[in-house]
């Protein structure tokens, strides 16, 4: 579902999603890092929806609103292109593919 955005890499753009839970994930240097997740994303623009789900780092630009289940969130965020999949080099295995994904949310505002 995310192939539409193939043709809009790079570009900043407005999308409305709502919320639904928080969640948890490992970081880098191994700590827990809070993790915010949305569904249904609508590019503001085409009123289209761009994906079913999307997952973001819960930094400061999130921390300023009272998440509530099934409200309506705004934000602005960039579209990128990334490898995803499994690969082993020993095996001459090689699964990944590309995929485009929203990043750097910014502007994030609540929509009751």
């Amino acid at each position: 579902m995310r192939k539409g955005l193939a043709n809009q890499v790079g570009e900043r753009k407005k999308f409305q999603a709502t919320f639904v839970r928080f969640g948890k994930k490992t970081n880098y240097h191994g700590f827990a890092e809070d993790t915010v997740l949305l569904k249904n994303i609508v590019d503001l623009e085409s009123n289209k929806i761009v994906t079913e789900h999307v997952w973001f780092s819960y930094t400061k630009n999130f921390q300023h609103i009272s998440f509530i289940a099934g409200m309506n969130i705004e934000f602005e965020a960039r579209i990128k292109k990334y490898i995803k999949g499994y690969k082993n080099s020993r095996y001459k295995i090689d699964q990944r593919t590309e995929d485009y994904k929203l990043s750097h949310p910014t502007k994030v505002t609540s929509k009751q």
